[in-house]
């Protein structure tokens, strides 16, 4: 039986500093690494991936009762913002963990199982 995972791929602010600094080279070099770690794992990524807009790009709805309270800007202001997630289907969750220790870019991957 094989267990589906969502990966959020979370940014820091220092690591988005980090990026912000770097040169044009240094990026594309970054970018290479993350598009071939996607394809070193394709057999796993179902197909359901993706970078997010910045979080300045976010509505977030609040439910409250009967309210539903519209909002512009992520929930709350904080040093991790989800930048980008794929959905993968593996054994178990330690082909999960030995699959993100090898993630090349931002420093914090959240790993969800999906319910069935």
């Amino acid at each position: 039986m094989r267990v589906k995972y969502v990966l959020m791929f979370v940014d820091t602010e220092d690591y988005a500093k980090e990026v912000e600094a770097m040169s044009r080279p240094e990026l594309e070099q970054v970018y290479r690494r993350v598009n071939q770690w996607f394809v070193d794992h394709a057999d796993k990524i179902t197909g359901n991936s993706g970078k997010l807009q910045g979080a300045a790009s976010a509505t977030t709805v609040r439910l409250d009762g009967d309210k539903a309270i519209t909002t512009d800007g992520p929930f709350m202001e904080g040093k991790e913002v989800i930048s980008g997630f794929t959905e993968i289907e593996v054994a178990d969750l330690d082909e999960a963990l030995r699959m993100v220790r090898t993630w090349p870019a931002c420093p914090v991957v959240e790993i969800r199982p999906v319910e069935s």
